[in-house]
This record gives C-alpha cells, sequence and structure tokens, in this order.
C-alpha cells in the first residue's frame, strides 16, 4: 500500500501539530515498514526533528517548477497533479485539510483534532474562525473517513457539521518516546541548571493564553499554606495573557514563585516533567492534552480540568478540579502535595491507563482505518 500524507506540519511545526504528525509517521513506519509513505509539504524546515523523515525510509515530495513560487496553492491542489499522487492508495489529511482534486480512487482519510473554534471563536480573530470553518467542512465533505482525536472531538463533529457516525473512528494520540525514557539525575540537574529551577516546583506547560488558564493555578498557589507553596513553572510560549497571569501573581503576592519559561528545547522537557512533584493542566478545552500523557509517562502525578476530554488523557488515576475555581485547585494541590502514597497510586495507576496510547497501538488503529471499505 501506498500512503501519502499532508507533512507540511510535519517538516514546518515544532509543537502540537507538527508532533502529532512526526508522530504518526513515524509510527506507521515503524510497525507497518512493508508499506511506502509519501511525504507532501511545500516547504522543509532544517531542525534536527525533521532529520528522521529524510533517511531514504520515505519519499518526500515538493513543489517544482512554477509551483515553487505558490506553494501553499500546490498544498490545496496543485500536488494532486503530480506523479506521486498517481501511486496512492491513502491519502492522510493529518490537521483538518486535504487537498482539492485528488483523483477519486484514492481514499481520503482527515485527522481533526478539536473544534475549539465553534465551542470558543471569542478566543479567534473572527477572520480566522470563518476560514477556518470554511476548510474544515469542506475537507469533511470529501473525507471518505475522518479520525477524531478523542470522543470529545468525535461528538462535536456529528454536533455541529452533521457528519454521520459511521464515518468517524476514534484514534488517539501518542506521545514522542523521548517522555517514556527516565533522565539520570546528572542529566536533569544540568537541565534545571540550564533553565535556573529550584529544587522543588509545580509545573505547567502550554501556551501561555487565556484558554489554557494558566491563572487558576496562580491563584490556587497563593491560597496554599506558605509551606506548601512551591514555585510554579510555566512553560509556553507567551501570549498577551501572559502579562496579566504575572500582574495577577504580583498582586497576590506570589510574583516570586512564578516562573515564565518561553523558549524552552523540546528535548529538555522530560527532564523538566521529571523533576515536577505535581503536573498541573488548567484548560478550559482541548481536542485531548497531550502534555497530560507526557506528564503521565514522566511518572508525575497529574491535576488537570473537569469537562472537555481530560478524563480520556488522563484515566481514573488523575484528579480533576473545575477550571474556574482556585479554591479546589488549592485544595488538589494540598491533598497530593501532602500524601505521598497518594502520589505513589496516581502514577502507578496512570502509568498503566496511558499503555493504549503506546505508538504501536495508534498504528495498528490507523492501518484498521485505512483498511475500511469506503
Amino acid at each position: 500500500m501506498v500512503i501519502g500524507f499532508d507533512a507540511k506540519r510535519l517538516f514546518q511545526n515544532f509543537t502540537g501539530l507538527g508532533n502529532y504528525s512526526r508522530f504518526v509517521v513515524n509510527a506507521l513506519q515503524k510497525s507497518f515498514p512493508q508499506h511506502d509513505y509519501v511525504l507532501f509539504t511545500p516547504k522543509i524546515v532544517n531542525r534536527p526533528d525533521v532529520q528522521p523523515f529524510l533517511n531514504g525510509e520515505y519519499s518526500v515530495v515538493m513543489p517544482t517548477g512554477a509551483w515553487r513560487a505558490l506553494p501553499s496553492l500546490w498544498r490545496t491542489a496543485g500536488l494532486s497533479f503530480t506523479e506521486e499522487v498517481k501511486r496512492l492508495n491513502i491519502y492522510h489529511g493529518l490537521s483538518h485539510e486535504l487537498p482539492h482534486l485528488l483523483p477519486a480512487r484514492v481514499k481520503k482519510v482527515l485527522t481533526v483534532h478539536d473544534l475549539i473554534f465553534y465551542r470558543f471563536p471569542e478566543y479567534y480573530n473572527p477572520v480566522d474562525v470563518r476560514i477556518y470553518k470554511w476548510k474544515l467542512k469542506s475537507a469533511c465533505k470529501r473525507a471518505d473517513r475522518i479520525i477524531a482525536i478523542s470522543r470529545q472531538t468525535a461528538d462535536d463533529i456529528s454536533s455541529f457539521l452533521k457528519v454521520p457516525d459511521h464515518k468517524i473512528s476514534v484514534v488517539y494520540q501518542g506521545c514522542h518516546e523521548q517522555f517514556r525514557l527516565r533522565k539520570s539525575d546528572a542529566e536533569i540537574e544540568q537541565v534545571k541548571r540550564k533553565y535556573r529551577l529550584p529544587k522543588q516546583y509545580l509545573l505547567v506547560v502550554g501556551t501561555i493564553e487565556q484558554r489554557k488558564n494558566a491563572m487558576v493555578t496562580v491563584q490556587a498557589l497563593a491560597r496554599l499554606p506558605q509551606s506548601l507553596q512551591l514555585p510554579l513553572v510555566l512553560i509556553g510560549r507567551k501570549t498577551k495573557y501572559a502579562h496579566t497571569v504575572a500582574e495577577q501573581a504580583e498582586k497576590l503576592g506570589v510574583s516570586d514563585l512564578v516562573l515564565q519559561l518561553d523558549q524552552v528545547a523540546f528535548s529538555d522537557l522530560p527532564a523538566l516533567y521529571q523533576s515536577a512533584q505535581v503536573f498541573l493542566y488548567p484548560s478550559v478545552f482541548e481536542g485531548f492534552g497531550i502534555p497530560i500523557i507526557e506528564a503521565i509517562w514522566s511518572g508525575v502525578p497529574v491535576i488537570t480540568s473537569t469537562g472537555s476530554c481530560f478524563s480520556e488523557a488522563g484515566g481514573p488515576y488523575t484528579l480533576y478540579v473545575s477550571p474556574h475555581d482556585p479554591g479546589a485547585w488549592s485544595d488538589a494541590i494540598e491533598k497530593v502535595l501532602s500524601d505521598e502514597d497518594l502520589r505513589k497510586e496516581m502514577v502507578e495507576g496512570s502509568l498503566g491507563h496511558v499503555q493504549r496510547f503506546r505508538p504501536e497501538t495508534i498504528a495498528r488503529e490507523l492501518m484498521r482505518v485505512y483498511s475500511e471499505e469506503i
């Protein structure tokens, strides 16, 4: 079988959608090396993350001739006329989009990560919302099968886009294998020195923006007994909201305990997770919540929000708290920090839960979708 992928984000994005794309393609190639994998991309960013996909195990297709001056149009439709498309059995759009004019005989598979722009349009530019909706509706109509990364996303696809259930399959995400490997004490200390981190801390990972709701963790920190007020480390790209968070920390008298880190190397994240006492994920809504999986594989107890899809990622050994209740967050943090047996139970139980997100499991589920009759 010859399987093509929209690899724009695989080669150009180095956070969520890029990580998902690299995970999927790598997992499939490792589990099913007998198939051919073709990666379509308008551009390649030279980063260590993408080097494994340039080693000859994959075919990489880029625009040629006049298409080089029109990379977006090539990705939207032009690639459909390439010789490589004639070989395809499957084309998988890994992030909400499918090219137009693909041959009818090519099975079209689409991954949908979330419909947050439907649920919370106030978090986006209105023009962007219209574009996102148009692209997604168009792609869903043309897709033969739609992969939702969580049951929550599958339900949203049915509800907002009226896609029939038989067309949707839930295939969860996994995380990079680096999070399953334990770092040595020396490696952890080296990374902590690099970012000037204290011995113990609470950790939040994700863009520092309103939807991800870091504010509630700052408010919870201020409510903790002084003996449990560990430094709060926020790792993620900063937006204007980051300034609001800093102002709130100053107002509550905990600014010296709140550390915001931007530009953290992806390869450093395992050590940063593994040295945290508790991982906090206060987001209001996500398509899945990969940092929850990363934290669990890293052996850290997790507290996250109620609602959305977080129980799918976190399982029964994670604690769930309303994203709008600072007092409940404070109580949960105090509970976990004060009870060593509870922390051990949460870590061990959660590690059993995340076995379902191993790459070989996800690769098998994807291949099952590819093999289904249209």
